[in-house]
């Protein structure tokens, strides 16, 4: 890594910082004591600012086939925080969900890291570009009627259940499709505990967002409150966590070929 290559970084690094801070201060400011919805959404976005810097940092440093996915997963975490800044100043301000913004984010950040599973194949081995094509079509599938039926265009029921059909497409290709045939026979060690890992969490981490829904649409309502600490918390795990899973193939595959 050369002198100039550290210092565009730090650079770079430098300026996220400053851009989530300044767009934070304001919100910052109305937080009040004993709002634990605010805190949360404080705390999750200053993690995920922090991870967008490791996941570049690190993509830097490990360079090679692995940039992609981390880079990708720097986007995930940067696209989120800034997504977190203004959803907590739309809860700190109004005491309501802020279900348009939540969904804003998961529209752009979900398909990348169903992108990941096919990122982090590719890095070891030739992948058939349709496993990319049908990850990026589940999320949509999943997505895209979960928020026209929470934002009322359609019938809360038809979204629910069209939105899980996408779901369990997600699940069957990276449990048993070409996804995961590839990663049983042809991944290393590492890239297959990352890719396991990776898909207990889209399994076990996203059942928090259509359990939501159902109880906040379908079973007589939630407090929403409580809902948004347990979605905020969740995006540990969805997020900053999934990235890091990718992060420990990529820096085992490198230390394994030093």
């Amino acid at each position: 890594m050369t002198r100039s290559n550290v210092k565009s970084w730090q650079k770079l690094a430098t300026g996220i910082v400053l851009a989530l801070s300044s767009s934070s201060v304001f919100a910052a400011e109305m937080l009040q004591p004993g709002d634990f919805v605010g805190y949360s959404f404080w705390l999750i976005s200053m993690a995920l600012a922090a991870a967008t810097i490791f996941f570049l940092m690190e993509s830097l440093r490990i360079g090679g086939k692995w940039a992609t996915s981390l880079t990708v997963s720097a986007l995930v975490t940067f696209i989120a925080a800034f997504h977190y800044m203004y959803m907590r100043e739309v809860w700190v301000s109004t005491g309501a969900s802020p279900t348009d913004f939540r969904y804003i984010d998961w529209l752009l950040t979900v398909p990348l890291l169903m992108i990941e599973f096919y990122l982090i194949l590719t890095a070891i081995t030739k992948v058939s570009g349709s496993i990319f094509w049908r990850l990026l079509i589940g999320t949509l599938v999943m997505l895209v009627p979960g928020y026209m039926g929470e934002a009322g265009y359609i019938n809360t029921t038809i979204g629910f259940v069209i939105g899980m059909f996408g779901w369990v497409f997600i699940l069957y290709e990276i449990f048993a499709g070409e996804a995961s045939k590839v990663a049983a026979s042809q991944a290393t060690p590492a890239v297959k505990m990352s890719f396991n890992l990776m898909k207990w969490t889209v399994t076990v981490g996203w059942s928090v967002y259509p359990l939501g829904y159902f109880f906040g649409y379908l079973a007589g309502g939630t407090n929403e409150a409580t809902l948004n600490i347990v979605y905020n918390l969740a995006d540990v795990l969805n997020k900053i966590a999934f990235g890091l899973f990718i992060w420990y193939a990529a820096n085992e595959e490198t230390l394994a070929k030093a």
